[in-house]
């Protein structure tokens, strides 16, 4: 989820590895989708499966 406005957003489902460099996060879901998002990981939250990112 991306942080914005105090509200959260989901970008990915079912996401199964994060890599984080420097700024960038990039994100792969169980069915080999990527995503790259500039900003800071924040919580990961395991009970409600969400990891929540603020933008840079």
């Amino acid at each position: 989820y991306l942080l914005k406005d105090a509200a959260e957003k989901m970008i990915m489902e079912s996401v199964d590895l994060v890599e984080m460099d420097g700024e960038d996060i990039r994100m792969v879901n169980i069915f080999g989708e990527q995503k790259t998002v500039r900003g800071k990981l924040t919580r990961y939250d395991n009970r409600k499966g969400k990891i929540i990112i603020e933008p840079a």
